[in-house]
């Protein structure tokens, strides 16, 4: 099993056009990418731009709504929206080959909004290749966002039976106040992308407090199949001084978990 690392297009390689991003990743060391709204390419073009350069797409929202919105899953009054681009975005992944499309829950809203909204994606989803996925994200990143709590969307997971996956945020887990390692460990169950971006300050590994080879480890550990994402603001010219030992801690990993288990 070796590990994919994915590039959040969002927040890596702004410098260059979106479409300029796809090369800057491969030439990088990234194996995957990702965008909130890759739709902004008609399926063709990414399908092309993945090509050419060797990557697939990791993870995709269906929308974030208006300005300050961050999401429609949690917002009544707006299901019919909701469940529109919802739609739509399933059918953009499942033609670009992207494994999971992720609801944002939006600012606000209520909970009755919210699971009536991801029930009505999880039929969706129904005998289609991508699936749903949900993330906490933290009120230090978004005040108010629906859904910041690890342990109510790992509840969620939980009572929907295999139809939710979940995606665990390395920065959002340590501003909730949870340890990384141990938010994996309970997501494991329904484990479906990562991303990393150290704490405070959410910037590379490295410019923070976050201990990433034990993150590492645990994800060898539970047999994670799916992508890491590098979702974080960089620090400097130099942000991607990390990925050399993130590609060797890659290739010994393995070993070191064999090895503990023999």
């Amino acid at each position: 099993m070796a590990l994919l690392f994915s590039a959040h297009l969002g927040y890596l390689f702004t410098d260059l056009r979106l479409e300029q991003r796809f090369a800057a990743a491969r030439a990088a060391g990234f194996d995957a990418v990702e965008h909130p709204d890759p739709t902004a390419l008609p399926p063709a073009r990414l399908r092309a731009l993945l090509g050419e350069n060797g990557l697939r797409l990791a993870q995709m929202t269906s929308g974030t709504g208006n300005p300050g919105e961050k999401g429609l899953a949690s917002l009544p009054g707006r299901e019919a929206e909701f469940r529109d681009g919802f739609a739509r975005a399933l059918d953009y992944a499942e033609g670009v080959e992207c494994p999971f499309v992720h609801p944002m829950a939006g600012v606000g809203g209520d909970a009755a909004t919210y699971r009536r909204n991801i029930e009505a994606a999880a039929a969706l989803c129904e005998g289609r290749r991508p699936r749903l996925l949900a993330e906490a994200i933290s009120e230090a990143a978004v005040p108010g966002y629906f859904m910041a709590s690890v342990d109510t969307l790992l509840s969620l997971a939980a009572d929907m039976d295999g139809r939710l996956s979940v995606l665990i945020d390395t920065f959002h887990a340590c501003a909730s106040g949870c340890d990384p390692v141990a938010a994996l460990r309970a997501a494991a169950p329904w484990l479906g992308h990562v991303h990393i971006a150290d704490h405070p300050g959410r910037g590379e590994p490295g410019t923070g407090a976050i201990a990433f080879e034990p993150v590492l480890a645990t994800l060898y550990e539970l047999r994670f199949s799916g992508a890491v994402g590098f979702e974080y603001h960089p620090t400097g010219p130099d942000h991607l001084n990390w990925l050399p030992d993130w590609a060797s801690m890659r290739v010994a990993m393995p070993r070191q978990v064999k090895e503990t288990r023999s």
